[in-house]
């Protein structure tokens, strides 16, 4: 949760660069000497500082976040070892192979929560937002990115400042939904666990 809460401060450092590039480049396309060399490679360097930071943050919640994937599949099948339609690896695997992780680990997160809640808990609206909300981020965001490397005029530019900004807001609201999902999936596992084999 730590490092999800990372995630969010790096794509709000993004954002806030971003809408500074973004407001540079609306001056530089107004009124070209308004703009010095200097604050476009400040800028730049910034926005750059921005990405890579957003990309080791990203990176290192990935694997933590598969780990405790794996673990909460693991103690799902000790739940209820009928809930289960993929073999336990695919909770790694299924975030790794192409295509596939569009739809794999929703599938086994749904079976993990299946397994994991009580009779009251079994709403899978809170794991339905986050999964649409990521594979939203997942798509928009490429897009975005291949948008802004293609950019060559100032407006082109703007435009790809903004399909950024836009993509960073989705992750944010992803992020946040993922550290609402861990903390839901761990307390359903904690209560059950306390219950017993009776449960």
């Amino acid at each position: 949760m730590i490092l999800l809460g990372l995630v969010v401060v790096a794509d709000l450092f993004s954002l806030w660069q971003g809408n500074h590039s973004y407001q540079l480049i609306g001056r530089l396309i107004g009124d070209v000497d308004s703009v010095t060399p200097r604050e476009i490679d400040q800028a730049d360097t910034l926005y750059r500082t921005a990405g890579i930071l957003q990309v080791a943050v990203t990176v290192a919640t990935a694997v933590v976040f598969i780990v405790w994937f794996h673990r909460v599949r693991v103690n799902a099948e000790v739940f209820a070892p009928e809930h289960h339609e993929k073999k336990r690896g695919w909770a790694i695997w299924g975030w790794i192979v192409p295509v596939v992780n569009l739809w794999f680990p929703r599938r086994i997160a749904t079976d993990i929560w299946n397994a994991s809640a009580g009779e009251r808990s079994r709403s899978t609206a809170l794991l339905n937002c986050w999964w649409a909300l990521w594979v939203l981020n997942l798509l928009f965001g490429r897009v975005a990115s291949q948008r802004y490397t293609r950019a060559t005029g100032p407006e082109e530019i703007k435009g790809a400042y903004a399909g950024l900004m836009a993509s960073d807001l989705f992750n944010i609201a992803a992020a946040v939904l993922a550290v609402l999902f861990v903390l839901r999936l761990t307390r359903m596992q904690h209560e059950k666990a306390l219950r017993g084999p009776a449960a």
